[in-house]
C-alpha cells in the first residue's frame, strides 16, 4: 500500500502540484516572454486584471454560471426526486441515461446545441414549419446558459438523487404517522434531509460553468466572452502566459472561496440535522 500510495504522490507532484507553482510564478512575471530568463517580479498582471473590462468580464461569468447552476437546479430537483421515488432497477435505468451523454465528446455534444440552435437549426426550422418567426438564440448569453445546464445537469441530478436516497423512509413514515400531509413531510423532512446533496450538487456545476471555455465560445461566438475565454486567449492566441496565469489563479481563489462556503453551509447543516 506505501508504494502505491508513493507512486500517487510521484504523479501528483509532476502533474498537479509542479503545474500549480509554475502558473503561479509566471502569474508574478512582469516579462511578457515564456521562457524565465527574463523573469522580473512584478504584480502588474493582477493589476491589469482589476481594470474595468475585466471585472465587467468576470461579472458576466459569475453572472452565467450562476444562471446556469440555478436552472440546473430548478429542474434536477424535480427530476432526481421523481427518480428516486421510483423502483430501484427502474432508477437505475433512468440515471444511467442522463450519465450516457457524458461519455460523447464535450465537443460534440456542444455542437449538437449549434445544430439545434442555429438560424436555419432543428428548433427554427420547426418554428417555420407553424408560420412562426425565427428566433435568434444563437451567439447570445442565452444559449451559452442553456448549453451549460444541458452540460451540467447530470452532475446536479446524481448528487441530489443519491442524497434522496439516502433518506430513511421510516422517518417519512413516522411523520405522516403523526398527521404530517405529503407536502409538510417534503418539507420537514425530505428536502431538509437533501440539502447536501444540493450543496454538492450546485459546487459540481458552478465550478465548470465559471471556468468553461468551451462551451461559451461555441455558442457565444464573439458576443459572450468569459473568463475561461480570457485565460484561453492569454496560452494560445496572445501568448502573454503571465496575465493568463495571474487570470487562472484569480479564478482558482473564486472557486476555493465557493468550496470554502459549501463545506461551511454542509457543517452547519449537519449540525442542525443533528
Amino acid at each position: 500500500m506505501k508504494k502505491y500510495l508513493n507512486i500517487y504522490l510521484v504523479w501528483a507532484g509532476v502533474f498537479i502540484i509542479l503545474p500549480l507553482i509554475l502558473i503561479l510564478l509566471y502569474s508574478f512575471n512582469g516579462s511578457e516572454s515564456i521562457a524565465f530568463d527574463n523573469f522580473t517580479f512584478s504584480l502588474r498582471n493582477y493589476q491589469r486584471f482589476f481594470e474595468p473590462i475585466y471585472l465587467k468580464m468576470l461579472g458576466i461569468t459569475l453572472l452565467i454560471a450562476f444562471l446556469a447552476t440555478l436552472g440546473c437546479l430548478l429542474i434536477g430537483y424535480p427530476v432526481a426526486y421523481i427518480i428516486s421515488r421510483m423502483d430501484e432497477n427502474v432508477a437505475s435505468s433512468l440515471i444511467f441515461v442522463f450519465i450516457m451523454p457524458m461519455w460523447i465528446n464535450l465537443l460534440l455534444r456542444t455542437y449538437g446545441w449549434i445544430t439545434l440552435l442555429g438560424r436555419n437549426g432543428v428548433l427554427n426550422r420547426f418554428l417555420a414549419s407553424l408560420g412562426m418567426d425565427p428566433l435568434g438564440i444563437m451567439y447570445t448569453p442565452t444559449a451559452v446558459v442553456l448549453g451549460m445546464i444541458y452540460e451540467f445537469l447530470p452532475f446536479m441530478v446524481i448528487q441530489i438523487y443519491n442524497a434522496l436516497r439516502k433518506v430513511d423512509p421510516n422517518l417519512i413514515e413516522a411523520a405522516l404517522d403523526l398527521g404530517a400531509n405529503r407536502k409538510t413531510v417534503f418539507k420537514k423532512v425530505t428536502f431538509p434531509l437533501s440539502l447536501p446533496g444540493v450543496y454538492t450538487g450546485i459546487i459540481m456545476v458552478f465550478i465548470p460553468a465559471i471556468s468553461t471555455f468551451v462551451v461559451s465560445n461555441l455558442l457565444g461566438g464573439q458576443k459572450v466572452y468569459m473568463i475561461g475565454n480570457l485565460i484561453d486567449q492569454q496560452f494560445t492566441f496572445t501568448g502573454n502566459w503571465g496575465f493568463g496565469s495571474a487570470t487562472a489563479i484569480i479564478l482558482m481563489l473564486i472557486l476555493i472561496l465557493a468550496l470554502a462556503v459549501q463545506r461551511r453551509f454542509g457543517r452547519d447543516l449537519e449540525g442542525d440535522i443533528v
